[in-house]
């Protein structure tokens, strides 16, 4: 099921002037640096003029939702869209044309850099916003399972019919399993880390649900103590009292375990722009400027986990090569 959120504007604030003028519609590039260290220019959300047109991961939508508030509040004028719908569907629908920004949880593959680039006249740029650690759970009800190997992980989503099938200490119940669509970036990530990207084992397992919507997989996984699924971590984060994470090789997902890169599951959250539409919509240029400005302020918040400071500032390297007309 796809989600969607459509924010506007109502309060207006002041902060730092992004107007045209001679120089272009980026006026104020000739003052910055190359140096990635240094700060992007201001942006003023109550000078922004336009919409934006956003789709894709269904991991990532809370982080966009959470900094497009915060645009809107600081005075943003226009409408942002936010269709959660796969990052395999946002990126479709990036490859013909039809948004300003896709979000991802995995990373772009060669024929959807080919597609996008035919449609925008441009490549596609790679902005890292965030990290996650894909959260396999369980109901708070289930009072066995506390921690799994990645081998009984590849059992628990494809032949084991029972818990009991997967260690003997575990009750002889019917594993119910709640997994993210094929469309989906989540799933993906662990067909590839789990499966070494076959998709036959898990899409053969017995008591399947899947849904785009990880909302949907939440309120299966709770409502049994023999269900388990997987999203990401911020779909977790928001459930703790209904939901467990299971730790995998002892490892539990968490900030330090992320940090440290121990464990299994962490993974990259990007979005996708082309130069092209940051230079010929200036609103998406402010967006993305402001989105990798002021995104650590609520990305733990969310649930996630903030990007390798090297990361991001080669993502805000990226923007500025964009604007200057590089890309």
């Amino acid at each position: 099921m796809k989600r969607s959120i459509a924010l506007t504007a109502l309060v207006l604030t002041a902060a730092f002037a992004v107007a045209q003028s001679s120089a272009g519609k980026f006026p104020w590039l000739d003052k910055m640096s190359d140096d990635p260290d240094k700060m992007l220019p201001g942006v003023d959300p109550t000078k922004v003029t336009g919409n934006i047109v956003t789709s894709g991961s269904s991991t990532v939508f809370p982080l966009s939702e959470a900094v497009t508030e915060l645009f809107v509040k600081e005075g943003y004028t226009g409408q942002i869209s936010i269709d959660s719908i796969g990052s395999g569907g946002g990126l479709e629908r990036f490859g013909k044309g039809e948004l300003d920004v896709a979000n991802a949880s995995r990373g772009i593959k060669a024929s959807e850099i080919e597609k996008a680039t035919a449609s925008y006249g441009s490549d596609p740029i790679e902005i890292r916003v965030g990290t996650d650690a894909l959260a396999v759970c369980v109901s708070s009800k289930n009072t066995f399972a506390k921690d799994v190997t990645k081998e009984e992980l590849a059992k628990i989503f494809s032949d084991a019919v029972y818990w009991s099938d997967v260690r003997a200490s575990w009750p002889k119940k019917e594993i119910k399993r709640y997994i993210p669509g094929t469309d989906s970036g989540t799933f993906d990530y662990f067909t590839e880390e789990i499966f070494k990207k076959k998709k036959e084992p898990i899409l053969g397992a017995k008591n399947l649900q899947m849904s785009e919507d990880d909302n949907v997989l939440v309120q299966g996984i709770s409502g049994s103590e023999y269900a388990v699924g997987f999203f990401g971590y911020a779909y977790f984060n928001e459930n703790k009292s209904r939901l467990k994470a299971l730790s995998i090789g002892g490892v539990v997902p968490n900030q330090e375990s992320v940090d440290k890169a121990t464990y299994p599951l962490a993974r990259p959250l990007f979005m996708y722009v082309t130069g092209k539409t940051l230079n010929d919509k200036p609103q998406v240029a402010a967006f993305i400027n402001f989105y990798l400005s002021n995104v650590n302020r609520v990305i733990k918040r969310v649930g996630y986990f903030p990007a390798p400071a090297a990361d991001l500032k080669k993502a805000k390297q990226a923007w500025l090569d964009a604007t200057k007309g590089r890309y």
